[in-house]
C-alpha cells in the first residue's frame, strides 16, 4: 500500500475503534511511538517495536470507564508522511469526564507504518 491507502486505511479503522487491528495491519514490526516530553510519572510513555505498542493500547483502554464520543479527522499526506486529528470524550477511570484532542503524525516505509508521534497539551 501507498502512504495515501495506508492513512485511509488508519482513518477507517480507528473511525470504528479498531486501534489494534490497525496495528496489526498497518504497522512495521518495528515502529515506534512517541509521546510529547513533559508527562506525568506513570503516564504511558514512548515505545519502541509492535509489541510494546500493543501494549501501550491496551493499558490506555484500561484506564478508559466510558467512551462518550469522538473523532478522527481526513488526513493530510505529504510523501511519506501524513497526519490526522483525532478527538475523544472519555470517562477516565478515577478521573472523571474529560476531552482529549491531539494531532497525531505517522511516517510510511516500504508500505507500513514505522512511527506514530503524537502532539498534545500534557497536563
Amino acid at each position: 500500500m501507498n502512504t495515501e491507502a495506508i492513512a485511509k486505511r488508519l482513518v477507517e479503522l480507528c473511525r470504528e475503534g479498531k486501534y489494534e487491528e490497525a496495528q496489526r495491519e498497518l504497522y512495521a514490526e518495528d515502529a515506534e511511538s512517541i509521546e510529547p516530553d513533559g508527562l506525568p510519572p506513570g503516564a504511558l510513555g514512548s515505545v519502541k517495536g509492535l509489541a510494546a505498542i500493543y501494549e501501550k493500547g491496551r493499558q490506555f483502554s484500561a484506564m478508559i470507564e466510558e467512551v462518550h464520543g469522538g473523532s478522527v479527522s481526513e488526513p493530510v499526506i505529504a510523501d511519506n508522511w501524513f497526519s490526522i486529528a483525532m478527538a475523544m470524550d472519555v470517562t477516565m477511570k478515577g478521573r472523571g469526564r474529560m476531552n482529549m484532542s491531539e494531532i497525531c503524525v505517522y511516517r510510511v516505509r516500504d508500505g507500513k507504518i514505522v512511527r506514530e508521534q503524537f502532539f498534545y497539551d500534557v497536563g
